[in-house]
């Protein structure tokens, strides 16, 4: 089977949104102890453009998921920094619909789904540079052929705390996978998400 490669920009994605997308992380620390946890909900759609006599047009969803959860220490800390290191996974999920209208043949549809997990090793580094200002970096690696053959994600974020409850957060995300299909089934996946992030830290 032949490869197909594809480019979406952020503006063609969010011109095939079929649903509301998510993004959003937890922290819960006990001690030099932490855990992690993150999600991501993408749901896209496309109409599949046919020569109107076999099939009179069509529509394809691609709904994709994916959560990491990774437990952290706190090996270094004093009050300009921090840093962690830990283990985890990271579990993805997809599912795909295609619907042809009928033409000269009848309508089809077809729904496919998979999903694998990922061990997952990382780490973060935080550093204050004054004012409520600091820079935060964070990085996992994993896969390695367990589920994906390798599985990483990298995050640069420039912070900022008005006051102790919140802090906003401006940064770069990517987040990539290449995965084979075991048993011999010509099937695989090599993926690049990536892109600018703005978010917010809600302390309780």
């Amino acid at each position: 089977m032949p490869d197909v490669n594809s480019n979406v920009s952020t503006i063609d994605l969010l011109s095939h949104l079929d649903g509301v997308p998510v993004m959003g992380s937890v922290e819960v620390r006990y001690g030099p102890v932490g855990f992690l946890g993150d999600v991501i909900h993408l749901p896209v759609s496309t109409d599949i453009t046919t020569r109107d006599v076999l099939f009179q047009g069509g529509n394809a969803k691609l709904r994709a998921n994916t959560g990491t959860g990774v437990i952290l220490y706190r090996a270094l800390e004093d009050p300009i920094q921090f840093a962690d290191v830990g283990a985890g996974f990271r579990a993805w999920g997809f599912s795909m619909d295609l619907n042809l209208n009928a033409g000269l043949l009848p309508a089809k549809s077809l729904s496919r789904s998979g999903g694998w997990t990922d061990p997952l090793l990382g780490g973060r580094y935080h550093r204050e540079l004054g004012n409520g200002f600091g820079l935060t970096a964070y990085g996992d690696v994993g896969g390695f052929g367990v589920g994906a053959h390798v599985d990483w994600q990298v995050i640069g974020t420039g912070d900022y705390a008005p006051n102790p409850w919140l802090n906003l957060h401006l940064g770069y995300r990517s987040l990539n996978f290449n995965y084979q299909a075991s048993g011999g089934r010509d099937l695989g996946f090599d993926v690049h998400m990536r892109g600018p992030i703005l978010a917010g830290t809600f302390r309780f």
